[in-house]
């Protein structure tokens, strides 16, 4: 069964995806072998990593493939960024020959509905991962299924550069950051929805307080104040009085699409304010497969703790409001 089959060519470079000059001889392998081959036991934890970050129907996302894993960016009008890591050790299997990092570009949406093709209520099967096919493909294949074996091609692209630098520093010698339970940061993102509004994000540390204000049509204030015994703000650090506003849509989108199971498991989300209000929001997302306590990895651990994979937004402010 075919989830889906379109197909097209990647120009400027060989189907064996070897550098120019390189041949079997030279690379120690067959040249029309796939650069990555990888397997992953549980699809359901990998397609609510991918749906974090999937904030429209029509999304477009570039893959970087590399010996420590896979690594998918998404972007929009140069303001938001989102990145999901899926390291090696998520996988059961993983084996990458190819030249340094690689980099391809593929609908998002895609994707994540072909993932959805290998998984049931009640099961999910194990999904093989192979890049590139005849055609510059990403295969998709199931491995443990007793009654099909299901097959979805993808097609590639090369991708467009990512437009701004994502790179992120803090300002001053002491992070300006917090730690807050991912459900209560998703619900006074979605209280603070006015039309066209923009929000400000305060931290001071006198008395150490997290603001957010919605303003638009009126305005609405989320207060998160910090006491060493509740569990409101898990970790506050602040040393100086910091604003910024940003974009409400650009900010729903980080906490808009978190899976369910990261409620359910009462998960924590960091945000810090970086050198000139750039905002960093951390998530973790379980990929561990439901009702196994432990699992055996490519590393030779056990720990279901250790099967998680991290997703970061970056968040730009508004120009010139950021002496609020």
């Amino acid at each position: 069964m075919a989830g889906a089959k379109p197909r097209e060519s990647k120009s400027g470079r060989r189907n064996s995806g070897r550098a120019p000059g390189m041949s079997s001889s030279t690379s120690g392998r067959d040249d029309d072998a796939p650069d990555l081959v990888c397997q992953i036991d549980c699809v359901h934890g990998m397609v609510d990593a991918l749906s974090s970050v999937r904030w429209k129907r029509h999304q477009d996302a570039v893959m970087e493939l590399s010996t420590h894993g896979i690594v998918l960016t998404v972007e929009e009008s140069g303001c938001l960024q989102a990145k999901v890591f899926l390291k090696r050790e998520l996988f059961v299997e993983y084996e990458y020959a190819g030249e340094g990092r690689e980099r391809f570009g593929l609908s998002l949406g895609l994707f994540v509905d072909c993932l959805n093709i290998f998984s049931t209520p009640g099961h999910a099967s194990a999904v093989e991962i192979r890049y590139p096919g005849p055609d510059m493909q990403l295969l998709l294949k199931s491995v443990d299924s007793q009654d099909a074996c299901l097959y979805a091609e993808i097609r590639t692209r090369i991708p467009d550069t990512i437009s701004w630098d994502y790179n992120f520093e803090h300002e001053g010698n002491t992070p300006v950051t917090f730690t807050v339970k991912s459900a209560i940061l998703k619900e006074a993102l979605d209280d603070l929805e006015w039309p066209g509004s923009s929000i400000l994000i305060r931290m001071q540390p006198d008395p150490p307080t997290v603001v957010f204000k919605g303003e638009g049509h009126g305005d609405l204030q989320v207060e998160f104040p910090y006491y060493a015994n509740t569990d409101l703000l898990i970790v506050f650090q602040c040393d100086r009085e910091v604003s910024y506003r940003y974009k409400y849509k650009f900010l729903r989108a980080t906490t808009s699409n978190i899976p369910s199971s990261v409620m359910k498991e009462n998960r924590r989300t960091k945000v810090t304010i970086g050198r000139g209000g750039m905002l960093k929001i951390q998530h973790l997302v379980s990929l561990a497969r439901p009702g196994m306590p432990y699992f055996r990895n490519i590393g030779g651990g056990t720990e279901q703790t250790s099967r998680i994979a991290h997703i970061e937004f970056f968040v730009k402010p508004e120009e010139d409001d950021n002496d609020a």
